[in-house]
């Protein structure tokens, strides 16, 4: 089986590299940002038409945080929205016999029921601060959806949950929360800062699944005869920020204290999946947060002593 795996230098993508490498019988296929043009369709159809894989996962995007998908919401849909055209478009004209495509939580509404059901998604408007990533996710999910329905191939969807682990964006602006908060307790930690200040109350939840989990569900995924349209990967249990940044302290050896500023917004109260459809597959996250967090901060420390750190 040749395997062609968008955007492999990523979080997700290295993980999905990690998990297919060794797998009898596959070949993977993989192009660098710089190799392969993602949002320009003659590239892509031209790849396709040379390589002929046999399945794809795309797990390449434009991502960033809230202040990213803020400042460049143009950039975050056109780029999404191109990219994913192109590779479901582009398999589908070249014969690739199954697709899996990555999206994210954000689809769903922002006053979404708790856990999120797929069901809920388009019942209600979105976050602001990442619609644009959010309608280009929508827009590759639907993609992959009606062509299955209109063409009988086997394109499908996998929405995770926030994630982290090896890879990660360590940027001080446009990363999410958890990689944010293992850089700055690693500097005051180093710096020996008797306090951290942290934004909100700490009283908001969400779920965090490691990358290398999502990579094992994807795998199970490609596996099912008849998988559905779309589905929910996450843990099915959450943290409070709170608890969540003293987990983080913990692991990077901080141990001055942490003052919350609760002048700064909490945004939304609780973010869940409702991942019971893949429960009923078969499937379930098996890395503990407290066992990802330590492996996530090993990988930290490596890639940074390596000059590969993302930042």
């Amino acid at each position: 089986m040749k395997l062609y795996i968008a955007g492999h230098n990523g979080m997700v993508g290295s993980a999905l590299v990690r998990r297919f490498e060794s797998e009898p019988g596959v070949t993977l296929l993989l192009r660098s940002r710089k190799e392969l043009d993602l949002t320009s369709q003659a590239a892509v159809e031209g790849f396709y038409a040379a390589e002929k894989p046999d399945v794809a996962i795309i797990a390449a995007a434009k991502v960033g945080g809230i202040h990213a998908n803020n400042t460049y919401p143009a950039d975050f849909l056109f780029e999404n929205l191109a990219l994913a055209a192109n590779t479901i478009h582009g398999a589908y004209r070249h014969g690739v016999k199954r697709l899996l495509f990555l999206g994210s939580s954000c689809i769903y509404p922002k006053h979404a029921p708790q856990p999120m059901p797929e069901s809920c998604l388009l019942t209600s408007e979105l976050e602001p601060t990442n619609e644009a990533y959010a309608i280009a996710k929508i827009a590759g999910l639907k993609l992959a959806q009606y062509y299955r329905k209109q063409h009988g191939v086997l394109f499908h969807s996998a929405m995770p949950t926030n994630l982290y682990g090896p890879g990660d964006n360590y940027h001080p602006q446009n990363s999410h929360v958890l990689p944010a908060l293992i850089r700055r307790f690693d500097e005051a930690r180093a710096a020996n800062k008797p306090e951290v200040v942290a934004w909100g109350s700490g009283t908001p939840k969400r779920e965090f699944l490691h990358v290398d989990d999502l990579a094992d569900a994807c795998a199970f995924l490609l596996r099912h005869v008849n998988p559905p349209d779309w589905i929910n990967v996450g843990t099915g249990t959450d943290v409070t920020i709170k608890e969540l940044t003293e987990s983080v302290a913990a692991v990077t050896g901080f141990t001055g204290k942490i003052t919350w500023d609760s002048t700064k917004p909490d945004g939304t109260p609780r973010k869940l999946m409702d991942v019971s459809k893949l429960a009923a597959l078969g499937w379930s996250a098996r890395i503990s947060l407290r066992e990802g967090l330590k492996k996530t901060y090993a990988a930290f420390l490596a890639e940074r002593a390596a000059g590969t750190l993302r930042t």
